[in-house]
């Protein structure tokens, strides 16, 4: 069945489907289909008054059991940042759509662009890990969507899944039928007789989960470093160790929230690597370059942090690779690279406009693919 559609009402009919049950937000260009949709869709729906309320709420609401979402943009999500910190810090399942567009600052809120990366990889104090996840394609909005909904309510955790203006809000002819089955998280919760310990960790080192409405046990959580008691304490090992161990639950269970896109040409020495909406732009200069006979192999990546090592076992084995994504200094390359990338990594970047695939395929042809 075809149907006109863009990627909100697919991201939110996904989000819903795959259990999230609550949806709190403070409108923002341009993540405004997604409140509105949510309004529609999801059983509970709360207006906050302002973005940082929303995030409190959000925290209260996945105490209680449900796992909430909200939808914002780059002004909004940094006055999320300090209860993101305390989300991620208590363990909070939760879903934040990050809607990209031109910044710094509140930019120019109908031009969008892929500028948030860097920002997502250092949200924490401490330089901690939080899943970040982004679409690619009207089937990423599907997909990633009910991913990031698996993901928090599998790790514990906060989980960011990062848009575009683009991918949001421009309406697309696409089969419906395309789609695949998403099936409810299942939520798991303690059931034993014996003394919940609010943050005593499994095999993967995630702690059992009860909410603060049980009355069998006593639940506590805080945003402050504790024990795995959640007893408040300072520079302790046990309450410091926790918090290692909340860093290192992320990163050692990547595997489980890995999901990339490899057309691996066999015979191309080149690699495109990209993300997002640029991803489109580097999936046509590839079959453009295929029709000319240059064969070039796509790598989009739509785990974005913490950076996948097999990113960057893939780039490795390539002699040319090039980047391409919509900001002016390469942010991705930088996380994947540092300061000074080596030097058979090429970039392509704009400001205040996509990326064309015939900008892509000129760096191709000059790096002598």
């Amino acid at each position: 069945m075809q149907a006109l559609i863009d990627g909100s009402r697919l991201m939110t009919e996904a989000l819903v489907r795959a259990g999230a049950d609550v949806f709190i937000g403070y409108p923002i260009t341009p993540a405004n289909n997604l409140y509105l949709f949510s309004g529609q869709r999801f059983k509970t729906f709360f207006a906050a008054p302002d973005e940082i309320t929303t995030l409190q709420w959000m925290s209260g609401f996945s105490t209680a059991g449900k796992l909430p979402v909200t939808a914002t943009s780059f002004p909004g999500f940094a006055l999320m940042l300090e209860s993101i910190n305390m989300a991620y810090m208590m363990e909070l399942p939760m879903v934040i759509v990050l809607v990209q567009r031109l910044g710094p600052a509140t930019g120019t809120a109908t031009c969008g662009a892929q500028g948030d990366i860097t920002l997502l990889n250092g949200m924490l104090s401490g330089g901690y890990s939080i899943p970040v996840l982004s679409t690619s394609e009207a089937n990423d909005c599907w997909e990633m969507a009910a991913n990031a909904v698996k993901t928090a309510a599998e790790l514990r955790t906060p989980v960011i899944l990062l848009t575009s203006k683009e991918e949001v809000m421009t309406q697309f002819s696409f089969d419906m039928d395309s789609l695949k089955e998403i099936k409810a998280v299942e939520r798991k919760y303690y059931s034993s007789d014996e003394t919940f310990v609010p943050y005593k960790r499994d095999g993967k080192g995630v702690p059992d989960f009860l909410p603060v409405s049980n009355s069998k046990h006593q639940v506590r959580y805080t945003a402050s470093t504790h024990n795995e008691n959640g007893i408040l304490e300072g520079i302790t090992p046990g309450a410091l160790g926790n918090t290692i161990a909340i860093h290192e639950k992320i990163e050692s269970n990547l595997d489980s929230y890995l999901y990339y896109e490899l057309d691996k040409a066999d015979t191309s020495d080149t690699l495109l690597v990209s993300y997002g909406i640029t991803a489109n732009a580097a999936r046509e200069a590839a079959q453009r370059l295929k029709d000319e006979g240059r064969a070039v192999s796509v790598l989009i990546a739509k785990t974005m942090l913490p950076i996948p090592d097999a990113y960057l076992n893939i780039i490795s084995g390539y002699q040319k690779v090039i980047i391409a994504e919509e900001n002016h200094h390469g942010l991705y390359s930088k996380l994947l690279f540092g300061a000074k990338a080596p030097a058979n990594i090429h970039r392509v970047n704009t400001i205040g406009r996509m990326i064309s695939p015939d900008e892509i395929i000129e760096e191709v042809k000059r790096h002598g693919n």
